[in-house]
């Protein structure tokens, strides 16, 4: 079996070695990235292969899985003139973190953990405790109060042990990382685990691939703690320097209003967050973080796109939701954000794609309080 890569801190250089359980940076406590630097297969060389995001092997970190669940190779559907949407809540879990925990629960595996833990508002947790339910391995998931109870259901149907911490997403957070220490324990963080972000970035590789060898002019993405983006942008860079594109789409982020920390940060022209983003309520939940901890790389990554950050209202989400749900499209609240962003044009004549993230009925409809 090949040899895993190993990890290391964007911000201080600090390296974990591969085959390690530590889930951060020993020195700062931050997010770690990967030492990999793949070369992707060209469009013939994909011809026969398995139908699931593990068709691009030469661009993931595990080869040889043992785990899938046939996650990836969702559809990409026109919606308006120059803008199309690929539905990855078509997903085993209905949400596109099915593309990360996959990685996630195949690396617990390999590690040898006795016990996994996550912490998530609802879809990354269901997609973790389903994932860990294939591979037989135990799993506790912390929720903040208020998920999802559909998103709860699901969580506790593939025999997840469900932790509903008392507070918003951060506490949940904090509660999950201080549980995360001890031995034998495998901390599955959709934020701070590098192997979620090689998952995320099937993403960009199914688009190019289903475009015939090319991308888009933009790619919208939702962000909250960026682990969609991020992955985005690893893969364009991948395709780039392998010579199988000749230009990087523009990356353009999407939060809501109620909860924009990152845009605040990009509208002051910082390279970090700036003063304190309360936590509102929205119902874009799923990306409602107010400090997202690769909030530096997320702004650097959007920046060298040629990118930028839009923001949209409540009333924007709902219409929104309910526009998708006319041309047969039944997304969940958060899902729908990038759709509010571009539908009336904000794009222009550029080609664009839409992530359709999460089903609509892990939330319904959202409606004025």
């Amino acid at each position: 079996m090949t040899p895993l890569p190993d990890c290391f801190c964007p911000v201080d250089g600090t390296r974990v070695p591969a085959g390690s359980l530590a889930w951060c940076c020993p020195a700062c406590r931050g997010p770690l990235d990967l030492d990999f630097a793949p070369t992707p297969a060209g469009l013939k060389s994909l011809t026969g292969r398995v139908n699931s995001l593990w068709r691009y092997t030469e661009c993931l970190p595990l080869m040889a899985p043992t785990l899938s669940l046939g996650e990836g190779r969702t559809p990409l559907v026109p919606l308006r003139d120059h803008v199309s949407a690929k539905l990855d809540f078509l997903m085993p879990t209905l949400s596109f973190k099915d593309r990360g925990a996959v990685m996630l629960a195949e690396l617990a595996l390999r590690l040898g953990a006795r016990q996994v833990l996550a912490d998530s508002s609802g879809n990354a947790g269901t997609a973790i405790a389903a994932y860990c339910a294939r591979a037989a391995l135990p799993c506790t998931v912390y929720v903040p109060e208020g998920t999802s109870p559909k998103k709860l259901e699901q969580i506790g149907a593939h025999g997840a042990r469900v932790r509903v911490v008392d507070g918003d997403r951060e506490a949940t957070a904090a509660a999950a990382r201080e549980a995360a220490d001890e031995e034998g324990v495998f901390y599955a963080s959709h934020v701070f685990n590098p192997y979620f972000l090689a998952g995320t970035k099937t993403y960009v590789h199914e688009l190019w691939e289903d475009l015939g060898g090319r991308l888009p002019d933009v790619l919208v993405v939702p962000v909250g703690n960026g682990t969609l983006l991020l992955g985005a942008a690893l893969a364009v860079a991948e395709l780039h320097s392998a010579g199988l594109i000749d230009r990087r789409p523009a990356l353009y982020a999407v939060q809501a209003a109620a909860v924009a920390p990152l845009a605040e940060a990009w509208r002051a022209g910082a390279d970090d967050l700036v003063g304190v983003t309360p936590a509102a309520p929205t119902f874009a939940e799923g990306i409602a973080i107010p400090r997202p901890p690769r909030a530096r790389q997320i702004l650097r990554a959007v920046r060298d796109s040629g990118g930028a950050f839009l923001t949209v209202t409540e009333d924007q989400i709902r219409h929104a939701q309910t526009d998708l749900a006319s041309q047969g499209l039944y997304v969940e609240s958060t899902g729908v954000a990038c759709w509010a962003a571009v539908r009336e044009g904000a794009l222009g004549e550029r080609s664009a794609v839409v992530p359709l993230c999460g089903a609509g009925v892990k939330t319904g409809l959202a409606r004025r309080p």
